[in-house]
């Protein structure tokens, strides 16, 4: 998932982001209320984790505008207020869930998988393309009966290949989606996690050619041979 953190406070935001990036994710954080609008308007995401107490625009605020611009995805209220009518205005404002701080990594994590098992997710624990597997739970890709050793990197480009299998991804459009505002690379990046991808398939025993480049385009999964003819 693509998570925006609206978060001031360092001690929460940064040890947070790096435990949902250990977990495959892709985070962005926002400073305060203003920047995280910002955000928002500039990429899509999946789930917004928006705490109430924010500089420039308070989260209650943030949600409501986000909502009445139309923005659909999720939105999970993290504050440090746990009384009844606190929540009944978080919800209220558009919130889908709310948890009071502290929490413990752990219960974020499964509030996280939860959301990502909702919508057109749900239900799936697992994508799959002929010999290839990549297990949503376990975050891991296996070709045939063999696991494939992918970076983070690597298994979020097989995770969106195993996602679309027919789309083709340009190197900008795989930056914009897999790497964070602050750690953007050049394309140059892309290809050498292409070409480290297509080694490690190659190792197992899969045609490096399974992720096809498409001249001039991007990249996509090759489309499965055709049966042969009875």
């Amino acid at each position: 998932m693509r998570i925006l953190l609206v978060e001031d406070d360092d001690r929460i935001a940064q040890p947070l982001a790096e435990d949902l990036e250990h977990q495959h994710h892709l985070v962005d954080i926002a400073r305060d209320g203003e920047q995280g609008w910002e955000c928002a308007q500039a990429t899509d995401y999946d789930l917004i984790l928006l705490d109430i107490m924010l500089p420039r625009l308070d989260g209650i605020t943030l949600c409501k505008r986000l909502r009445a611009d139309g923005f659909s995805a999720f939105i999970l209220m993290l504050t440090a207020r746990d009384t009844t009518a606190d929540k009944v205005i978080g919800l209220d404002a558009g919130a889908d869930d709310y948890l009071v701080k502290p929490f413990e990594l752990e219960e974020i994590e499964a509030r996280v998988r939860a959301f990502s098992r909702r919508g057109d997710r749900a239900n799936l624990i697992s994508l799959a393309r002929e010999d290839l597997q990549l297990d949503l739970v376990a975050c891991k890709v296996m070709y045939k009966e063999t696991p494939l050793n992918l970076t983070p990197k690597e298994y979020m480009l097989m995770e969106l290949f195993l996602r679309h299998p027919t789309r083709i991804f340009s190197r900008s459009a795989l930056i914009d989606k897999l790497w964070s505002f602050d750690r953007c690379p050049g394309e140059d990046a892309v290809k050498t996690h292409i070409k480290g991808l297509r080694q490690k398939l190659k190792a197992v025993g899969a045609s490096e050619d399974i992720i096809e480049t498409v001249h001039g385009m991007g990249y996509r999964l090759r489309s499965p041979a055709p049966a042969p003819p009875n």
